[in-house]
Order: C-alpha cells, then structure tokens, then sequence
C-alpha cells in the first residue's frame, strides 16, 4: 500500500497494489499527481531499491526529497508500521478483508 498524507489540511491518498518494485513505484507517482493535479506534492522517499528514479518518470507536479540512509525515525510511514505491527503481532486473519478491517479499526 502507499500512501500519502497532508500535514496542512488533514487529506490522504491511498493506493493498494499486490507488490512494490520501480515501476509500481512510477505508477503511484503518476496516480499520485491526477489527485489534486493543480497541487504541487513534495513526496519523502527512503533509500528502498525500488525507490529508484533513474530512468523513471516523475509528474511535473512531484517533487522527490530523499531522506539520508539508515534514518527510519526521518519518515514519518516508519511509524505507522511499528503502530500497526505491535497491534497485530501474534494475530492470525481469515482473509486479506479480515485484516484491513482491523487494520482500518485502528487508524
């Protein structure tokens, strides 16, 4: 899943896809910029190989900013996660619905 979060006025996009590699990567950028495509978006990416941007297109109204290597407490997601996993550990799920309704439950 990524997704995205305004710190100015509350709103959020989401997008779930089945895998993350380069072109998953390029296709949520450009999903990303048709939200709100007058909105210039400033988008904080980690060091994640699939995060390459070589020979990537990025929208005209993205721009990257790369966090330094090896600082998870600099993206804000890492905290999401651990928030999610600590309330999901030692719990199974029937299904893929099962969990993101949990998991919707608790944010």
């Amino acid at each position: 899943m990524y997704g995205s979060y305004s710190p100015i006025d509350g709103s959020h996009f989401t997008w779930e896809v089945e895998g993350v590699d380069t072109l998953i990567f390029e296709a949520n950028l450009k999903e990303f910029s048709l939200y709100k495509p007058e909105e210039l978006k400033i988008v904080v990416i980690d060091n994640t190989g699939f995060h390459s941007t070589k020979n990537i297109d990025i929208p005209d109204n993205i721009k990257l900013i790369r966090i330094p290597p090896y600082t998870p407490e600099l993206n804000l997601c890492e905290k999401v996660w651990h928030y999610l996993k600590e309330r999901f550990k030692n719990k199974t799920f029937g299904n893929l619905k099962e969990l993101k309704g949990v998991a919707k439950s608790y944010c």
